[in-house]
Parts: structure tokens; C-alpha cells; sequence
């Protein structure tokens, strides 16, 4: 197991086929101002790739592109609202299909409140992972390696994550509207960046 950083795009032919999971860092939570600085990408046999895009970056990476445009390859995230937002505004491209282990977490794990990633590989898998480095300086020049560790654990688990979310989620009967939910994620995320992020347009109430 290796975490590989990469500069402006994601070398040719690195990945093998079939899903991948995803991720990204930016400098903070909203997506027009705060820029893309990271996305980790895993296809879950054991290495992680971290594709970096520095301060006045074009995000031209066509590699990267490739593999997030692909309607073949599903796309793992934990809260993948968020990332496909900032990857459609500053990369151009919408990266699904989609399955989010947030979404399924809040679908099966009914008897608790508590759907972070840390949680989920705590109780889901038996490991625990470092969330130290989540509010860290994702634009600086040069990434320690504690960041790097961080942005990569993202990615780890979330194979394994999907496959007993699949399990639970056909188990409780809600594959079907975990599957409508993931689907509507990418219009979810056009509504957040054309300026509805915080409403809910479904509402009665204005």
C-alpha cells in the first residue's frame, strides 16, 4: 500500500478498472470562493493517489478528467454533495455515477446520529483513522506528510464501506431510494452552486 502524489493531473494508466473512490481538499466549505487544492482518487486495491492543483492552477489534468467524466466507473465518496460540486465548478466535469456512503449511513444506520467517516470505519470496519490534519492548510506549497496521510485515508476504506452498505441497504428494503438519492446528487450540486445551497426548493415554504 502506497500514497503517490501527483502535480496538476493523474498519470495515464494508474488506476485499474472498475469503481473509484473520491475525494477532495479545498481551502474551506464554500465551493465558488474557497479553491480545489486535492483530489484523492482509490480503486481500492491498495494505493491512493493524491492529484495536487496549486494556487492559480488551470485544472486542465485531461487524465483526471477522464476517469471522473467515465459514466463506466461508479464513483465512491462520504458526503459526495460537497465533492462533486467543487470538482464540476473548478474541473468542469460531473463525477458520477455516484454511491455515498453518508447517504446510505443516514438510509440503514438509523439508530444513531452519527455518520462521519471516522464512525463509519470505527464501527464498520474495526479500524480507526486521524482527522487531525481535516482543518489544515490544504493550499500551501508543499504538503507534510501527516496531510498527505489524511487526504489518503479518505479514500481507504470506502470499497469496503460500499459492499456492506449494499448488503444493509437491500437488507432494509431501501435500495431503491438510497439508488434515486444517489442520482440526484449531481442536480443537488447544481443548485448549490447556482446559489440554492441552503434552501430546499421541495419545501412549501419560501
Amino acid at each position: 500500500m502506497a500514497v503517490y502524489l501527483h502535480e496538476e493531473d493523474l498519470p495515464e494508466g494508474v488506476l485499474a478498472p472498475g469503481p473509484v473512490a473520491v475525494d477532495t481538499e479545498t481551502m474551506g466549505l464554500v465551493t465558488r470562493r474557497d479553491r480545489l487544492c486535492v483530489v484523492q482518487i482509490s480503486d481500492g486495491k491498495g494505493d491512493e493517489h493524491l492529484v495536487r492543483f496549486a494556487a492559480g492552477s488551470r485544472y486542465d489534468a485531461p487524465n483526471l478528467k477522464a476517469v471522473l467524466a467515465d459514466p463506466a466507473r461508479e464513483k465512491y465518496y462520504h458526503y459526495a454533495r460537497f465533492d462533486l460540486a467543487a470538482i464540476y465548478h473548478y474541473l468542469g466535469v460531473m463525477a458520477g455515477p455516484v454511491f455515498c456512503t453518508k447517504i446510505a449511513s443516514k438510509l440503514t444506520r438509523t439508530y444513531t446520529d452519527r455518520h462521519g467517516l471516522k464512525n463509519l470505519v470505527t464501527e464498520l470496519l474495526g479500524k480507526d483513522m486521524s482527522k487531525q490534519q481535516q482543518s489544515s492548510d490544504w493550499g500551501a506549497p508543499t504538503l507534510i506528510d501527516a496531510q498527505k496521510e489524511y487526504a489518503a485515508s479518505d479514500v481507504r476504506f470506502l470499497h469496503e464501506m460500499v459492499e456492506i452498505f449494499r448488503v444493509r441497504l437491500e437488507r432494509e428494503g431501501r435500495t431503491d431510494i438510497a439508488q434515486a438519492c444517489f442520482d440526484f446528487l449531481p442536480t443537488r450540486a447544481l443548485l448549490d452552486l447556482a446559489g440554492w445551497e441552503d434552501k430546499d426548493v421541495f419545501s412549501h415554504e419560501a
